[in-house]
């Protein structure tokens, strides 16, 4: 496809990652939805193998840059970072803000039902690229794209390490402190069936740790872990 043609459709994109490819043809495919490949037999390969690569490659870039940043922070603090700048949430809004959808190939269908814009495929493009730079020029044309648009996000995001994964530290702060795991219970449920809230308390040995409300019991025990955690629970 691209090939056939003279200019260069990408060169917008690549300015704006910070990296220009030597092979187009692999960011062509990073671009490349499954949708568009199923109605063009001639198409051998879509942005699916790419994705699982751009994953590990942008987790090892970042887990390096906060590394080298945050000299004096532990190996779960800085996890914490990392699975928040990697997360699907920050994936898709960077490539959103960067407007990788207008670049991605797909199928009528697709386009039809509006997927260009849907969060996933943006997701799913965006480690894509990342796979396909690392093929073409290494882990240092990861890193570029890396400090050109991961970087600013780092600006933005929670400086709570445990905001991702509350459960978690709580869990690991108990098993340090008290060698158990702590247990929630329902203490409160309110309103009408359809807008349910919960009210939720995180114990260990009968000595409540923290407590939080939400709209299931999954979202009210991560906020009463969470307000443990902010009650000084270390």
């Amino acid at each position: 496809m691209l090939l056939r043609r003279r200019k260069n459709p990408y060169r917008e994109l690549e300015k704006t990652i910070g990296y220009k490819f030597r092979r187009l043809s692999l960011l062509e495919t990073a671009l490349t939805h499954r949708s568009y490949r199923f109605e063009r037999p001639e198409i051998e390969h879509d942005n699916q193998r790419l994705e699982y690569l751009g994953d590990a490659a942008l987790a090892l870039a970042a887990a390096a840059y906060f590394y080298r940043k945050m000299a004096n922070v532990d190996e779960g603090a800085l996890t914490s970072f990392r699975s928040q700048l990697t997360s699907g949430k920050a994936l898709s809004k960077i490539a959103r803000d960067i407007d990788v959808g207008r670049f991605v190939l797909v199928g009528r269908g697709e386009e039809k039902s509006g997927g260009r814009k849907r969060l996933s495929l943006l997701e799913d493009a965006l480690e894509a690229v990342v796979g396909a730079a690392f093929l073409d020029g290494g882990l240092k044309a990861v890193e570029k794209i890396f400090g050109r648009v991961f970087v600013p996000i780092v600006e933005n995001m929670s400086m709570d390490v445990w905001a991702d994964n509350p459960k978690g530290k709580l869990q690991e702060v108990a098993q340090r402190k008290w060698r158990k795991g702590p247990q929630y219970r329902v203490v409160a449920k309110t309103g009408p069936p359809h807008a349910a809230v919960f009210t939720v308390e995180a114990m260990v040995d009968g000595k409540m740790l923290g407590r939080g409300k939400g709209p299931n019991k999954q979202e009210a025990e991560t906020r009463a872990a969470h307000n443990a955690l902010r009650r000084g629970l270390k």
